[in-house]
């Protein structure tokens, strides 16, 4: 089987799992956290079940940045990440480098502690700013993943 076959594929299944699951933890989880917790309940119910998918979210962010990285250099793609008409190269670049840098540098570092603390303090305003901050990240997703799809099949 050919090789870049084989990597368009893992980009995309890794892709489909990290922006799905924003879209499950942004359109699901989050809601149903807000409306069946208790305010005080919210962090453990929320952290119990997001940490299972933050572990998978890197290994699927990790999968796409690298065969991200391998297409673009294999299809001497570069070019596209100046062109006007590609401008969802660089929108899935910028999209990738976020999560990566939340997931991987932030979370890790600030952002967990960060989140604990606030959450425990002030439950409500804490809840509604990760909700819609995972509203904006996943707009954005969504807008790279459909510019993504028209532009490589002539779309755009």
């Amino acid at each position: 089987m050919e090789t870049l076959v084989v990597m368009r594929a893992l980009h995309v299944l890794a892709v489909i799992h990290w922006i799905g699951g924003v879209a499950m933890v942004t359109l699901v989880l989050l809601p149903g956290v807000l409306r069946a917790a208790e305010p005080m309940a919210r962090l453990d119910l929320f952290e119990a079940i997001e940490h299972r998918f933050a572990a998978q979210a890197r290994v699927s962010t990790l999968v796409a940045g690298i065969s991200g990285f391998w297409l673009t250099w294999e299809l001497q793609a570069w070019d596209r990440f100046l062109d006007p008409a590609s401008w969802w190269m660089g929108l899935m670049l910028v999209v990738w480098a976020l999560f990566s840098f939340v997931l991987f540098i932030a979370e890790p570092l600030f952002l967990h502690d960060w989140f604990a603390r606030r959450a425990r303090i002030a439950p409500e305003p804490t809840f509604a700013l990760v909700l819609r901050a995972h509203r904006v990240l996943l707009a954005l997703s969504a807008l790279a993943v459909v510019g993504a799809v028209m532009g490589s099949h002539g779309g755009l």
